[in-house]
């Protein structure tokens, strides 16, 4: 049996802990903020989507029916038949989409018809729910 000295059974020292301990810290700082920003990418990216689709829906609608849902009419024009002027002269019995769902902040998408920056607007109002820079919009 071979006897170990002491000088070959060693620990870390408290400055080798000390060390990685800051490596882990660094990395952290930087890979942290990357992982907590994609969910707000994932829901920007949705509302694309939703908007997109919208906008394709309410194509339709003007191809059956001459003209876009008023403003007051709104998006859930797309779902229902409008009981109001202008009533739709060939709006499809099923609908354009089944249901007009809330943004991914929990929020009801916009819709101007006509728009401020185009023939129509549908848009998010974003993150804050208030209209400002973030909005995502068709535009």
């Amino acid at each position: 049996m071979h006897r170990q000295s002491a000088r070959s059974v060693r620990g870390f020292t408290l400055i080798e802990i000390m060390v990685v301990v800051v490596i882990i810290g660094i990395l952290a700082a930087v890979v942290v903020p990357k992982i907590m920003e994609r969910p707000e990418q994932a829901k920007i990216t949705a509302a694309k989507h939703d908007i997109t689709k919208f906008v394709e829906a309410l194509d339709l609608y003007r191809l059956d029916n001459g003209n876009y849902p008023t403003t007051d009419q709104g998006l859930e024009a797309l779902v229902r038949k409008p009981s109001t002027n202008p009533i739709p002269r060939a709006w499809q019995e099923d609908g354009y989409i089944k249901k007009v769902p809330l943004d991914p902040w929990n929020n009801p998408y916009q819709y101007l018809s006509p728009g401020t920056r185009g023939k129509i607007d549908v848009y998010s109002l974003g993150p804050d729910g208030e209209p400002s820079d973030d909005d995502i919009g068709n535009w």
